[in-house]
């Protein structure tokens, strides 16, 4: 595999970034990061450049991360690397599914449709629609329709405030609003880890008692954990409709059994590592050199 080309499409300097393209450079010698934000995509000429590197002509680019912040023009990014893998190039995981998980709503839908067990969600523009949700929830989670680590996230409670805090949300650049009954006392969340459709394992996220979510970025950490065969095959059927070549389902346990909040295509490296010292970037790096 030494002369395999193979960039990484990601954060520069960012940690799962930088170690899945040591981990490609230990097995072939060449390191090329990629920041979509510095790509020229000439598609007369049918090259998409970064620097001096035209991903069109390399053997596989592996998506670690498409943008710091996620936004609805990162749909814009992917569309570039659609055109490289036009061109021949096996991109890890293909543009097309990656879309449909990284716009919450497409994941959402795609979930339900699916049959998966989520909280009640509830998606309106509408202001009375989403006070009416909220109402019904007791409270509800709203969250942005591009977002990550639960940021822009907020919590409306049924009450006098429910209106304003609303309208304020949808007035911070979410015109559709998207709201999950919130689950209460939430002191832990799982991340169930898959390698091209096969478990790998999974890792508990625990709350820092300092905020209502279990993020990271909000002081969780990450913990071992040993889920039932019931988590697993629920993260299994979640995943399934995506077709990614690594991702995480978020799962919740709650009274009802485990929901599923999302399936990401991104997460999961940290986590695999502090919980269970699982290197995700040498793993994913033999499956792409084992496919390109």
């Amino acid at each position: 595999m030494q002369n395999k080309k193979i960039a990484v499409v990601g954060t520069p300097g960012g940690w799962s970034t930088e170690r899945l393209a040591d981990a490609l450079a230990e097995r072939t010698g060449f390191r090329c990061v990629v920041d979509m934000g510095a790509v020229v995509g000439d598609l007369g000429r049918g090259e998409i450049r970064y620097q001096d590197v035209d991903l069109c002509r390399l053997d596989g680019v592996i998506i670690k991360k498409i943008s710091p912040e996620y936004a609805p023009d990162i749909l814009d990014r992917l569309e570039l690397l659609r055109f490289a893998e036009s061109r021949g190039v096996k991109v890890f995981s293909a543009p097309e599914k990656v879309i449909r998980v990284l716009d919450r709503l497409a994941c959402t839908v795609t979930l339900r449709i699916a049959g998966v067990a989520m909280p009640p969600t509830t998606i309106t523009a509408d202001l009375g629609g989403a006070r009416g949700a909220v109402a019904d929830y007791g409270a509800a989670v709203c969250k942005p329709l591009f977002s990550t680590k639960a940021r822009g996230m907020i919590i409306v409670e049924d009450g006098p405030g429910a209106d304003a805090e609303l309208e304020a949300f949808q007035a911070a650049g979410n015109p559709v609003i998207y709201l999950q009954r919130k689950i209460p006392d939430l002191g832990r969340d799982l991340g169930v880890v898959f390698l091209g459709g096969e478990y790998v394992a999974t890792y508990a996220r625990v709350g820092a008692g300092t905020s209502w979510n279990t993020t990271i970025h909000d002081g969780g950490r990450y913990q071992a954990y040993a889920p039932s065969k019931e988590i697993i095959e629920l993260a299994r059927v979640a995943q399934a409709p995506f077709g990614l070549d690594f991702t995480c389902v978020d799962v919740v346990e709650t009274s009802a059994g485990p929901q599923v909040f999302e399936v990401s295509a991104f997460g999961g490296f940290r986590g695999l590592l502090d919980a269970h010292g699982i290197d995700a970037a040498a793993l994913y790096s033999d499956y792409v050199l084992g496919r390109v």
